[in-house]
């Protein structure tokens, strides 16, 4: 189909992690961690002395390498970049929002439901219509 994205079909398809350190390690003992020859990693761990700046520019250049399809972020550390986060429209890689350890979910601030929900919406109005 024209116009629709295509998912990448390498068999190095890597996940992106933006979290805390507990989060990023329990990832990282799944063999999630990758750094490749430029020694850059495909994870950046988040604590209180992390700048927003150094979020953003980590979250920017996730979605921006062909080799990760998937970006896993907590959600209180999106909620520092919502601005980022809710203005991606890709459909790859992925944007997940996930709990942690120390910061509960909240439903109400994820940017993936948020948008089932306007496209259901937007699905009962349109069959509605008929």
């Amino acid at each position: 189909m024209a116009g629709r994205a295509q998912i990448p079909q390498k068999s190095s398809a890597l996940i992106a992690m933006i979290a805390n350190e507990d989060t990023v390690n329990g990832f990282l003992l799944a063999s999630v961690g990758n750094v490749d020859l430029r020694r850059k990693t495909n994870y950046l761990f988040v604590d209180s002395k992390t700048t927003a700046k150094a979020i953003e520019d980590a979250f920017k250049e996730f979605t921006t390498k062909e080799d990760i399809i998937i970006v896993l972020i907590s959600q209180y550390v999106s909620n520092m970049i919502r601005f980022l986060v809710d203005s991606y429209n890709k459909p790859v890689p992925a944007i997940l929002e996930i709990p942690s350890k120390d910061h509960p979910y909240d439903p109400a601030h994820d940017s993936v439901l948020s948008r089932v929900k306007y496209l259901f919406s937007a699905e009962s109005v349109a069959s509605e219509r008929r």
